[in-house]
């Protein structure tokens, strides 16, 4: 359930009341663990893996209404309506125009000289971050390649001098994280308090709009001295895609990365286990061999596979709690690293009913260290899928043959009357199996169809990480179910 996902005022789920009453809910529902998306600030496209920052955070989940307790902020129905006017979506325009100027606001109101905010300055920990969000307001929030050429290229001088004129512009960015830390980790203590842990979602790559591209270029990724990647990331042509996938991310220099011991990645690993219990990486795939794609082609056709740090970077991280996103195009390589690791891979029972007995994604061949999904924010939500799938009757048949199959050990009986009961009986189905780990997005909870996707991969839409739950959502009869079914299944 992504944060940004949660029903509250003010246009987007935010790091207050609604994110207590979720947990509430969790409790009562008898689910231990909330998986969260990346909370770092969102770029091209809104998605939270194209951002600026591989350790900020988004600032449009800051609670405005703890500000206005705190006596930053006195705001008005006018101000949340240019937030969201019963908007269904998130609305990033909005975001982008109203929250800037009402944080700025609640700013002005706040000690920069208080004790803890001054520790929180001096750690230097966000520096970076917010030298260069000043720098991007300075130019109109375009690219770092787009400002003019004494700034493009980053100079330690030039940049010190620009913050020796901008202080009040750079506190403004530092009062952003240092709120969104305050407010997230009371979160992440209440959480604890009522047993559930947090499990977070580290992305492989950055945008090549990034504070880490502008500064360290070179040091960290495939560029030249121009800060002209070579290559860029994608996925190959699949059944999916004839032309593959073109994420446009540039890719690291592992090599380089080497030469210190993977420090950056270290640092960004220790960051993450700061703000959440459990950590998934992202497309796991890529530490053992990466697609990369020329960085003038226009599909992704002509990628190859380049080599990535494999087991020399996890060898001294094998005790850690770690979710591997193992899904995609997969090979040896893969599988030997995660045979090495020991850490759990991800199953989807969404691709699990093709009536292929040796499908990895069918319960009957899950080992327990594993985590089933019934999909991810990457997938159409089941009861979407199902409507889709079922329109071939062929399919159908061979859907519901197969599903039947893996509920027969548990003695489970398929509600096949409707898509919706045929979502919950996947469900169901999560609680039962082998794997050590179940997790479930909302959505398939509910049984959503396709209006309540939250990503298409790939695909560039306007609704594409908007998607908002309704309070009525969170129901006792919703509690009821699921804490039957973890007392069922002794989860």
């Amino acid at each position: 359930m992504p944060v940004f996902s949660l029903p509250s005022r003010g246009g987007i789920g935010v790091l207050g009341k609604p994110v207590y009453d979720f947990i509430d809910f969790l409790a009562r529902a008898i689910l231990k663990i909330w998986q969260v998306l990346p909370l770092t600030p969102t770029g091209y496209g809104d998605s939270p893996y194209q951002s600026c920052a591989a350790d900020a955070f988004n600032y449009y989940l800051i609670d405005l209404e703890a500000l206005e307790k705190d006596g930053l902020l006195n705001l008005s129905p006018a101000d949340y309506k240019a937030l969201s006017d019963g908007d269904l979506r998130v609305n990033y325009g909005k975001m982008f125009n109203g929250k800037i100027p009402i944080l700025k606001r609640a700013f002005e109101k706040f000690d920069c000289g208080g004790k803890d905010f001054a520790e929180f300055v001096n750690s230097g920990r966000y520096t970076d971050f917010c030298v260069f969000m000043a720098l991007k307001e300075k130019f109109s929030f375009r690219p770092w390649n787009e400002w003019p050429e004494l700034y493009r290229a980053y100079d330690k001088n030039i940049t010190e001098e620009f913050s020796r004129n901008n202080k009040r512009e750079i506190l403004f960015w530092q009062f952003t994280q240092y709120i969104f830390v305050c407010q997230w980790q009371k979160v992440r203590q209440y959480a604890l308090n009522k047993g559930i842990f947090i499990l977070g979602d580290v992305p492989l790559y950055l945008s090549y709009d990034s504070v880490e591209m502008w500064k360290y270029g070179d040091k960290l990724f495939k560029v030249d001295k121009d800060k002209i990647p070579a290559v860029f990331s994608g996925a190959p042509p699949d059944c999916f895609s004839e032309d593959g996938q073109l994420w446009g991310n540039p890719v690291y220099d592992w090599d380089k990365m080497k030469e210190d011991g993977y420090s950056w990645w270290n640092k960004r690993l220790k960051d993450a286990f700061a703000l959440y219990d459990i950590v998934r990486l992202d497309h796991f795939r890529g530490f053992d061999r990466y697609y990369a794609v020329p960085y003038s082609d226009s599909t992704a056709k002509n990628g190859e596979w380049q080599k990535g740090p494999s087991f020399d970077f996890f060898k001294d991280k094998l005790n850690l709690a770690i979710v591997a996103e193992d899904l995609g195009v997969l090979d040896e390589g893969v599988y030997d690293l995660m045979r090495k690791t020991g850490y759990a891979g991800m199953r989807e029972l969404e691709y699990a009913f093709d009536g292929r007995k040796d499908n990895e994604h069918r319960p009957s061949n899950y080992t327990k260290n594993l985590v089933c999904y019934t999909g991810t924010h990457d997938n159409m939500p089941l009861k979407g899928y199902i409507d889709e799938e079922f329109k071939d009757e062929d399919k159908k048949k061979v859907f519901i043959k197969a599903l039947k199959e893996e509920c027969l050990p548990y003695k489970i009986e398929a509600d096949i009357s409707s898509n919706e009961g045929l979502s919950w009986t996947i469900c169901e189905l999560s609680y039962a199996s082998e794997a050590n780990t179940v997790i479930i997005p909302l959505c398939d909870m509910l049984g959503l169809g396709e209006e309540a996707r939250i990503n298409f991969s790939g695909v560039q839409s306007e609704n594409n990480w908007s998607w908002r739950a309704k309070e009525e959502y969170f129901s006792p009869r919703l509690c009821e179910k699921l804490a039957f079914l973890a007392n069922k299944y002794n989860r």
